[in-house]
This record gives structure tokens, C-alpha cells and sequence, in this order.
């Protein structure tokens, strides 16, 4: 029966469940950092001299 090559163990369930969402995870974070960098890096402002400096 083609249902007995479908059975997958507990442990191997539960790590393959785990890779899934830490695959997920991965991805989300990473895309994340970089859409961040992105708008850090166009929304700087120029630098403005500091007026609290003594002469």
C-alpha cells in the first residue's frame, strides 16, 4: 500500500518540523536585515557640525 511509504517516525517528524521553522525564521530575519540596511542607508541625514563644542 502506498500509505506505509508516507509514515514518517515521531523524531524524525518533530526535527523535520523544526527545520521548517528554522528555515522560516532564517529567511525572515535575513530579509529583514537587509530591507533595514536599505532604508538606513537612503534615509541618513548629512551630518550637521555640533554647536556644543567649545572653540
Amino acid at each position: 500500500m502506498i500509505l506505509d511509504f508516507l509514515y514518517i517516525d515521531p523524531g524524525s517528524g518533530s526535527y523535520l518540523v523544526q527545520v521548517i521553522i528554522a528555515a522560516a525564521l532564517g529567511v525572515t530575519f535575513f530579509f529583514r536585515n537587509i530591507k533595514n540596511y536599505i532604508k538606513a542607508f537612503f534615509s541618513r541625514s548629512p551630518k550637521k557640525p555640533d554647536e556644543n563644542l567649545p572653540n
